[in-house]
Order: C-alpha cells, then sequence, then structure tokens
C-alpha cells in the first residue's frame, strides 16, 4: 500500500453534493474500498510528549479565576490535512487559529511511510511546537486537535489525537464534542475485556472501531458512529486515509475546504482556512462521512439523521467574528444580537461599552443602532500567565482586575451600556459592574447578547449544573439587584429565532429551554473549572469526583 506522502494532490476530485434532507444510509454489507491485503502486524506508530507530568500537576492558574470560570468554556478545535507536503507546519498554524477553542492542550499527528507519528503536549500551541518538534512529523496526510476537555480530566494522558493500533492497521482521532452514552459504552467495553488508557470519551471511539466485526476500516467507522450519542465532529487517519464524522444533529460545526494545490482541509472554524490560505467549499453536513484518498473525495451518508440541532452558542460565544459557521457569518449574527438589543431594550446613555472580546461586536451593533458613541472603557489584558501571585493583603476582584482594566476617561459621570455575551453565574457580572461605578460611571446599564441560560449542555460546552445558573433561579430583575447594575436585559428568545429565520428550528437552544435534542441519559454534567488529575491512575470511577448529578427533572426532551 502506498504512502500517503507519495499520493499526489493532483488527484483529488471534487467533493459530490450530499442533499441536507439525505437519509440513505450507507449499506455495511458491501465493501467500498477494496484494498490490498494489509500485513499482520500491526503498524509501528511514534508518540512524543513534550511536557513531563510534572507539568500538569495542579497549579493555581489565572484561567481558574472567577472571569474565566463564568464563561461557559470553548470545546475543542480539529484540523485534518490530506495532499500536503508540509502538513504538519500547516497544521500548526491551523491550530493556531483554533486557539480559543482550547488552550489545555494541543497535538498533531502526521503519516510518514506508513508509520502514524504523534506529538502532543500541554498548553498553549506554540507551548507544544517549535521546529525540531515539527521536523518529527514529516508526511502530507495530518490531524490536529487543541483541547479544553469536557469529559476526562486535564492531563497529558488525555491530550489528542489520540493513537491505536489494531488488527488492520493504525488509527489517529481527533474529536470535538460530547458523547452523552459514554459511560455506558466504556463500561460495556470494560466488560468485554477493553483497557483504557484516558478518562476521555473519545477513547471509546478507538475501541469500537477495533472491536468492530467489519474489515472495510470505512464500515467500522459507521460501525462505530452508530453506537454514539451526543455531539461529535471528527476527523480520522489512517496509513492511506483522511476521514471526517459529523454526528446527524451536526451540534458541532466541522468544515472543508482546499489548497490551491488540491490539498484537502477539515477544520472546526473557516478561520484556520483562511490562515493557511485554503478556500471554502462546503461544511461536512450532519450525519455525513467523507473519505479522502489516492481516489479523491468520497461523500457517504453515516446513518439517516433528524432535523439538524446546531449549537447557537457558536454564534453567541465560541466561534470567532471572522469565522463562517452553519452557513452564517459570526460577526454579522453578533451585530444583529445588539442592534435587536437596543431596538428592544433602549436605555437613555452616554456611552456604549464591550466586555472584551466576545461582547464587542454586539456592542458594536447597539451602538449603531441607539446612536451612541461606542467606546473602549474596559481594557483586557491578554499577557496574564497561567499562574499569578497575588500579594498576601487580599484584592477585591483580584481575578476579574488581571484582566480588565477600565478607562475612566471613558467612563467618569458617564451613563454606561455594558454589552456582554452572556451571564452564567452572575458573579462576574457583579464585579465588572462594581469595577465601572469604581472608575466613575454614574449609571451601569447591563445588555446580554443572548437570551437567559436556564440549562447546561451536554453536547461539548462545559457549563455549570442548572443549579448554579442564575437565570434558573432568579427572575431578571433578581439578577439585576444581584448584579447592582442600573437595569439589565437579554436578548429576547423569540427575537433570536425570529433572526435566524427558516434556519431557525436547525439550531439547538437547550441552554435556553431545557428542550434536549438528544435525550441525556446519563444525566451528568461537567462542572466549570476542570480538576487536575495525578496522571497515575484514571478509572471510571476516579472522575465521579469532578462531574455533578443534574436534576432529571429539568431534562426535557424535544427541539
Amino acid at each position: 500500500m502506498a504512502a500517503a506522502t507519495a499520493t499526489p494532490s493532483t488527484t483529488l476530485s471534487k467533493p459530490s453534493s450530499l442533499p441536507f434532507n439525505h437519509t440513505r444510509a450507507f449499506p455495511k454489507t458491501l465493501p467500498i474500498f477494496p484494498s490490498p491485503p494489509r500485513p499482520a502486524v500491526k503498524p509501528l506508530f511514534l508518540v512524543s510528549s513534550k511536557n513531563p507530568l510534572s507539568d500538569v500537576l495542579p497549579v493555581q492558574r489565572a484561567e481558574d479565576s472567577a472571569w474565566e470560570d463564568e464563561k461557559p468554556r470553548e470545546e475543542c478545535g480539529v484540523v485534518g490535512i490530506y495532499g500536503d507536503p508540509e502538513a504538519s507546519r500547516l497544521c500548526y498554524l491551523a491550530l493556531h487559529a483554533l486557539q480559543h477553542r482550547g488552550q489545555e492542550g494541543a497535538g498533531i499527528v502526521t503519516v510518514h511511510d506508513n508509520v502514524l507519528q504523534s506529538v502532543t503536549g500541554v498548553g498553549l500551541v506554540s507551548d507544544v511546537f517549535n521546529q525540531s518538534k515539527l521536523d518529527q512529523l514529516p508526511g502530507s496526510l495530518a490531524i490536529g486537535h487543541v483541547r479544553y476537555s469536557t469529559a476526562g480530566q486535564s492531563m497529558l494522558k488525555n491530550v489528542q489525537p489520540f493513537v491505536a493500533g489494531y488488527r488492520f492497521g493504525s488509527v489517529g482521532v481527533a474529536h470535538n464534542g460530547n458523547l452523552v452514552n459514554y459511560r455506558t459504552l466504556r463500561s460495556n467495553l470494560e466488560d468485554s475485556g477493553s483497557i483504557f488508557n484516558t478518562t476521555s470519551d473519545t477513547e471509546v471511539v478507538l475501541h469500537l472501531i477495533a472491536t468492530s466485526k467489519h474489515r472495510p476500516f470505512i464500515l467500522r467507522i459507521v460501525d462505530a458512529c452508530e453506537k454514539l450519542k451526543g455531539a461529535y465532529s471528527i476527523v480520522f487517519v489512517t496509513e492511506d486515509k483522511l476521514v471526517a464524522v459529523r454526528d446527524p444533529f451536526g451540534f458541532r460545526p466541522l468544515v472543508m475546504g482546499r489548497r490551491s494545490n488540491g490539498a484537502v482541509v477539515f477544520a472546526s472554524e473557516t478561520c484556520a482556512l483562511d490562515l493557511i490560505e485554503a478556500t471554502y467549499e462546503r461544511e461536512v453536513f450532519p450525519g455525513e462521512v467523507l473519505v479522502v484518498d489516492k481516489n479523491g473525495v468520497q461523500s457517504l451518508c453515516l446513518m439517516s439523521h433528524p432535523q439538524p440541532k446546531q449549537c447557537i452558542f457558536e454564534h453567541i460565544y465560541f466561534a470567532l467574528p471572522n469565522s463562517v459557521v452553519f452557513g452564517r457569518s459570526v460577526y454579522e449574527s453578533r451585530r444583529r444580537f445588539g442592534e435587536i438589543l437596543a431596538s428592544e431594550s433602549p436605555v437613555d446613555c452616554d456611552v456604549v461599552i464591550a466586555v472584551p472580546d466576545s461582547g464587542v461586536v454586539a456592542a458594536l451593533g447597539y451602538a449603531a443602532k441607539a446612536g451612541v458613541p461606542f467606546q473602549q472603557g474596559l481594557i483586557r489584558s491578554h499577557y496574564v500567565g497561567r499562574t499569578f501571585i497575588e500579594p498576601s493583603q487580599k484584592i477585591r476582584d483580584f481575578g476579574v482586575k488581571l484582566k480588565l482594566s477600565p478607562v475612566r476617561a471613558v467612563l467618569e459621570g458617564k451613563r454606561v451600556v455594558v454589552v456582554d455575551d452572556s451571564i452564567v453565574r452572575g458573579t462576574t457580572s457583579s464585579k465588572i459592574v462594581r469595577l465601572l461605578k469604581e472608575a466613575g460611571a454614574k449609571e451601569v446599564h447591563m445588555r446580554i447578547a443572548s437570551p437567559p441560560i436556564i440549562g447546561s449542555c451536554y453536547y461539548g460546552v462545559d457549563t455549570p449544573s442548572s443549579e448554579e445558573l442564575i437565570s434558573n433561579r432568579m427572575s431578571v430583575e433578581e439578577i439585576r439587584d444581584f448584579i447592582g447594575s442600573d437595569s439589565l436585559a437579554f436578548l429576547p428568545f423569540d427575537s433570536l429565532k425570529k433572526l435566524l429565520g427558516s434556519d431557525s428550528p436547525n439550531f439547538c437552544y437547550a441552554c435556553f429551554s431545557g428542550n434536549y435534542p438528544v435525550e441525556p441519559t446519563e444525566l451528568k454534567v461537567k462542572r466549570v473549572g476542570d480538576f487536575v488529575d495525578d496522571g497515575l491512575n484514571g478509572s471510571l470511577e476516579s472522575i465521579g469526583g469532578g462531574w455533578v448529578q443534574a436534576n432529571r427533572n429539568q431534562i426535557k426532551v424535544g427541539s
């Protein structure tokens, strides 16, 4: 079998169109890609980890401050590249563009001479990779991952991509999302003799592929994914193939692009395509499997899929404003959110400011619609390290002050509208209001560019339990009193759906409505503020210490 590095990119064909309502499942009884017989011996794979165990032991981190814990955490970002001789370097750059989706760990797997080679590490992409590390990753086929964990503890062994050998070869996998039936699948696999090395739900996918009764690799993927419930946008790599899969509901984004030399690129957001000069072609459709090899790009239907339920929070908070997600400009969505707030919740004010960075575009929309100047009333520091030392005399609101500095010249004596993307627990909002008033603001009016969050997410977003969500416990007026603002308004849920128009039924609003498209049968949700394992043990039961029981009475299944 030819190595991926020997495959000319000019043989790649344009992808076939898959209609949104395509429902014909791929027949498992017929082989798709007949290939030369593989040797019985497992191909080798090489793994390199940049960070020693001591680097992932618990430390006090700036990200663990109230400022960071208040926000829903980004999930993960994935990249896949086929047919470019500099695949690892392009993957490295694309992961840089996706760094906002995960800052806890990064990794790249490439294929060279039929061997899967891996480098992973804890920290930012720039912490993990340097010239010498990238030199260890030759080849024209690569996948990459940046991680913020939504299932599994923060430790080096959970950093993706994962690489494993099985009877017919080797496979690497990188996953964005969260499986709601992870514990059940893992328990069943362990009962059958599987041994797990991590506490990540992604490892379940590898075990399902390895234990599948089907011979062709693509059929093994289809067989494995049909057992998964929840959110998954996944890229796989073998000795000669790159495969992209998206769950039938399409919860998490995954797009395909192409470079001028014909190389095919998959990524979580279009901003990654832009950086490496790949032209956006289309989304990977919900329920679709895209296979890229020397024969070109082939599109298969994973299974019959219902109406898509794409995560609305990608447009509210997660994605970068310069990305196109689910076919919509993120910038335009957020600008319109601000305009709606100005129209439906007006207030007499002198200046509009944003909570940077995610509130900026909505604030621009609010200011333009209201005819009030937008100014930088809060400056965010981008240079806070991963650790910090607090003076012995405690500083009030220390975590927020590390990140945000008020501009007194903008605020003093002014009636201020401050726009933020969301309120989760409310603790950070109260500190921001206090910060603005201490800087001389005469009035502070909070405007939130999303509806109230009343439900936890089970599909790849790390949110608190419903009991910890302030909008699930208090009315808008009670929240206003709690945070100390002079007024408070959220983006109306009905106005959000009206803005989305005919696409509205294709989005998941579970965090706003409590209606879950896929029932979270295991009723567990990750705590905000990931916990760190000592790296020496990772049994299934040890996960329990970092999870909280959800309220079954609040779980409603539906749209």
